[in-house]
């Protein structure tokens, strides 16, 4: 039986407002791309905004950032509440570069109070903020979180794997919380063949703050740090 046509030849609106959205973009990336290059070398933190101070992983992002910002990094978070809050909190307090990459949402306030004014950028579109991550950023630290989290954890194995920007540490925090993902990773992607059994060595999961600095410090010591690509 063949189905009744339901689809029209061309969109009822008017789509010149998709183009001329073209130039709402480029002022995005060209406002992300000037300051994020003055800003210098960062780490990116990701994880939940649901996560409140109480929370173990809250305690260990605030931790983790202090360190990193002794390292001469600066910190990169979404600037919302929860995890993000966290990191910029220990780089705040540490008197290191907090960076907040805040996006346009209905459900969220602005950016967190620990977020520096100056190192704070706004973006309507999440694809033109993910760029801003990927680019600047010389680690990605991941703790628990949401299908934000995710998304930016695979768009950067994603990269790394096709060889489109050059390797940096990718790092999960929270083996409880991550095991079953890496588990399934193995029995799944990598028993079937749709992973490398080497691409499983991409990230490096960890319950302690002190390996993730090892971590970072280890790999770039002895070089030169540019932006991703």
């Amino acid at each position: 039986m063949t189905p009744e046509r339901i689809a029209p030849d061309s969109y009822s609106r008017d789509t010149s407002q998709d183009l001329w959205s073209v130039f709402r973009i480029m002022g995005e990336f060209v406002e992300g791309y000037d300051k994020m290059l003055k800003i210098g070398p960062c780490v990116s933190i990701f994880g939940s905004a649901r996560l409140k101070p109480d929370n173990p992983y809250y305690k260990m992002a605030v931790e983790l950032s202090s360190q990193i910002t002794e390292l001469g990094f600066g910190v990169i978070t979404g600037g919302g509440p929860g995890i993000m809050e966290a990191g910029n909190k220990g780089a705040r307090e540490s008197n290191g570069k907090s960076v907040g990459l805040t996006i346009s949402l209905p459900f969220e306030e602005q950016a967190n109070p620990y977020v520096d004014p100056r190192y704070l950028i706004n973006f309507n579109y999440f694809f033109a903020r993910k760029v801003m991550f990927i680019k600047y950023a010389q680690c990605f630290v991941a703790f628990p979180g949401g299908f934000g989290t995710l998304d930016e954890l695979f768009e950067a194995l994603t990269l790394i794997q096709t060889q489109k920007i050059t390797r940096f540490p990718v790092i999960l925090v929270g083996t409880e919380f991550w095991g079953g993902m890496v588990d399934w990773l193995k029995d799944q992607l990598v028993a079937n063949g749709t992973i490398s059994p080497d691409d499983m060595d991409l990230f490096t999961l960890t319950d302690s703050v002190d390996e993730v600095v090892e971590i970072i410090e280890k790999f770039y010591t002895n070089k030169d740090i540019q932006p991703n690509f």
